[in-house]
């Protein structure tokens, strides 16, 4: 139930409204200047309604403070959206460099054993020793590693 806005202000009520107000200038809501004006007109108010009208453009709570549901229902048809474990953008970073290292080191190798092949020596593929068990590796933890459970 809403106070009556013609009830008389005590203390306390001008009290709170100017923490909150205090609080909404820290977090950028309203500026230097438009807090002291909204508190003189808070300490200078009479009755809860005059009080109200001070505040009546700001939020009572932070939003990004409220706790987010567990489980929300979505609207039939939709699909709801798949959340990321936190940290999984790094992941993809870290695998991709992998693959690339991975990349770089077996084309030298390939290289190298292509050059002596070229100059007439042709000899095993010793490469396939390097970059076989390195890539079968790389590729379990790609498809087999993103699986975080917390």
């Amino acid at each position: 139930m809403t106070p009556n806005p013609d009830i008389r202000a005590s203390d306390a009520d001008r009290d709170r409204v100017a923490t909150t107000l205090r609080e909404h200038c820290a977090q950028g809501r309203i500026t230097m200047d438009e807090l002291h004006e909204r508190l003189e007109a808070a300490y200078a108010a009479k009755t809860l309604g005059q009080l109200q009208e001070i505040t009546s453009d700001l939020p009572e709570e932070d939003l990004y403070e409220l706790p987010v549901p567990a489980a929300q229902r979505t609207p039939q048809g939709q699909v709801p959206a798949r959340r990321e474990a936190p940290g999984m953008d790094l992941y993809r970073t870290g695998i991709g460099a992998m693959w690339g290292t991975w990349a770089l080191v077996s084309g030298i190798n390939v290289a190298v054993w292509m050059i002596i092949a070229v100059l007439g020596d042709l000899v095993y593929p010793w490469w396939l020793w390097v970059a076989g068990p390195w890539g079968a590796v790389l590729l379990a933890v790609t498809l087999f590693g993103s699986r975080r459970r917390d």
